[in-house]
Protein backbone atom coordinates (compact mmCIF):
# COMPACT_ATOMS: atom_id res chain seq x y z
CA UNK A 1 0.00 0.00 0.00
CA UNK A 2 1.40 3.52 -0.67
CA UNK A 3 1.60 5.64 1.96
CA UNK A 4 1.56 3.04 4.86
CA UNK A 5 2.07 5.38 7.95
CA UNK A 6 -0.10 8.18 6.84
CA UNK A 7 -2.73 5.45 5.92
CA UNK A 8 -2.09 4.04 9.48
CA UNK A 9 -2.57 7.32 11.17
CA UNK A 10 -5.82 8.19 8.46
CA UNK A 11 -7.34 4.76 9.59
CA UNK A 12 -7.03 5.44 13.32
CA UNK A 13 -8.51 9.12 12.77
CA UNK A 14 -11.12 7.44 11.26
CA UNK A 15 -11.58 4.85 13.95
CA UNK A 16 -11.77 7.70 16.53
CA UNK A 17 -14.11 9.64 14.48
CA UNK A 18 -16.72 6.55 14.80
CA UNK A 19 -16.16 6.36 18.19
CA UNK A 20 -16.75 9.84 18.47
CA UNK A 21 -19.74 10.73 16.52
CA UNK A 22 -21.40 7.44 18.14
CA UNK A 23 -20.68 8.91 21.71
CA UNK A 24 -21.96 12.19 20.21
CA UNK A 25 -25.35 9.90 18.75
CA UNK A 26 -25.66 8.73 22.00
CA UNK A 27 -26.51 12.03 24.08
CA UNK A 28 -28.55 12.76 21.35
CA UNK A 29 -30.75 10.16 21.85
CA UNK A 30 -30.26 10.70 25.89
CA UNK A 31 -31.64 13.99 25.56
CA UNK A 32 -33.87 13.92 22.80
CA UNK A 33 -31.74 16.40 21.08
CA UNK A 34 -31.53 16.64 17.12
CA UNK A 35 -29.52 20.21 16.96
CA UNK A 36 -27.87 21.99 19.14
CA UNK A 37 -26.55 21.38 22.52
CA UNK A 38 -28.84 21.75 25.06
CA UNK A 39 -26.47 23.17 27.23
CA UNK A 40 -25.63 19.84 28.46
CA UNK A 41 -22.26 19.30 29.25
CA UNK A 42 -21.93 16.15 28.28
CA UNK A 43 -23.93 16.40 24.75
CA UNK A 44 -21.09 19.51 24.65
CA UNK A 45 -17.78 17.35 25.23
CA UNK A 46 -18.91 14.72 22.87
CA UNK A 47 -19.76 17.04 20.00
CA UNK A 48 -16.74 18.79 20.94
CA UNK A 49 -14.08 16.22 20.95
CA UNK A 50 -16.03 14.74 17.90
CA UNK A 51 -15.38 18.32 16.07
CA UNK A 52 -12.12 18.93 17.16
CA UNK A 53 -10.16 15.80 15.73
CA UNK A 54 -12.72 16.57 12.13
CA UNK A 55 -11.16 20.33 12.77
CA UNK A 56 -7.21 18.98 12.79
CA UNK A 57 -7.08 15.39 11.45
CA UNK A 58 -7.51 16.58 7.63
CA UNK A 59 -4.20 18.74 7.73
CA UNK A 60 -1.90 16.13 9.53
CA UNK A 61 -2.85 13.69 6.91
CA UNK A 62 -2.41 16.06 4.39
CA UNK A 63 1.20 16.88 5.76
CA UNK A 64 1.95 13.43 6.90
CA UNK A 65 0.52 12.23 2.79
CA UNK A 66 2.85 14.78 1.47
CA UNK A 67 6.17 14.51 3.76
CA UNK A 68 5.85 10.53 3.24
CA UNK A 69 5.48 11.00 -0.59
CA UNK A 70 8.42 13.11 -0.71
CA UNK A 71 10.59 10.31 1.32
CA UNK A 72 10.99 11.80 4.60
CA UNK A 73 12.54 9.70 7.47
CA UNK A 74 9.76 6.86 8.37
CA UNK A 75 11.43 6.86 11.49
CA UNK A 76 10.48 10.66 12.38
CA UNK A 77 6.76 10.53 10.66
CA UNK A 78 5.79 6.82 12.78
CA UNK A 79 6.96 9.12 15.70
CA UNK A 80 4.88 12.36 14.60
CA UNK A 81 1.80 10.49 13.74
CA UNK A 82 2.10 8.53 16.94
CA UNK A 83 2.07 11.63 18.93
CA UNK A 84 -0.51 12.88 17.05
CA UNK A 85 -2.80 10.01 17.69
CA UNK A 86 -1.79 9.63 21.29
CA UNK A 87 -2.67 13.59 21.43
CA UNK A 88 -6.22 13.36 20.17
CA UNK A 89 -6.50 10.08 22.42
CA UNK A 90 -6.01 12.14 25.28
CA UNK A 91 -7.99 15.09 24.42
CA UNK A 92 -11.16 13.13 24.12
CA UNK A 93 -9.95 11.40 27.33
CA UNK A 94 -9.78 14.91 28.67
CA UNK A 95 -12.65 16.44 27.32
CA UNK A 96 -14.73 13.19 28.66
CA UNK A 97 -13.34 13.31 32.24
CA UNK A 98 -14.48 16.07 35.39
CA UNK A 99 -14.91 19.25 34.30
CA UNK A 100 -14.26 21.62 37.04
CA UNK A 101 -14.97 25.45 36.15
CA UNK A 102 -11.77 27.47 34.58
CA UNK A 103 -9.82 24.34 34.74
CA UNK A 104 -9.02 22.58 32.04
CA UNK A 105 -8.57 18.90 33.02
CA UNK A 106 -5.21 17.47 32.20
CA UNK A 107 -5.60 14.92 29.88
CA UNK A 108 -7.25 17.73 27.49
CA UNK A 109 -4.04 20.12 28.46
CA UNK A 110 -1.67 17.29 27.19
CA UNK A 111 -3.77 16.58 24.23
CA UNK A 112 -4.00 20.19 22.94
CA UNK A 113 -0.20 20.81 23.33
CA UNK A 114 0.45 17.40 21.30
CA UNK A 115 -1.41 18.12 18.80
CA UNK A 116 0.11 21.55 18.23
CA UNK A 117 3.47 20.46 18.65
CA UNK A 118 2.70 17.72 15.48
CA UNK A 119 1.26 20.25 13.62
CA UNK A 120 4.24 22.23 14.54
CA UNK A 121 7.07 19.78 13.38
CA UNK A 122 4.85 18.85 10.01
CA UNK A 123 4.78 22.25 8.84
CA UNK A 124 8.26 22.97 9.95
CA UNK A 125 9.70 19.46 7.82
CA UNK A 126 7.45 20.56 4.48
CA UNK A 127 9.10 24.23 4.92
CA UNK A 128 12.19 22.73 5.36
CA UNK A 129 11.85 20.39 2.52
CA UNK A 130 10.71 22.86 -0.19
CA UNK A 131 12.75 25.84 0.72
CA UNK A 132 16.15 23.99 2.22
Amino acid sequence: MPLPITATVAAICGLLLLITAIMTVRQRFRLGVAFGDASDQALISASRSHANLAEHAPIVLIMLGLLENGEASSTALMVIGGAFVAGRVAHIIGLHGKIEPGKPPLARQIGVIVTWLTLLALAVMILLGVFA
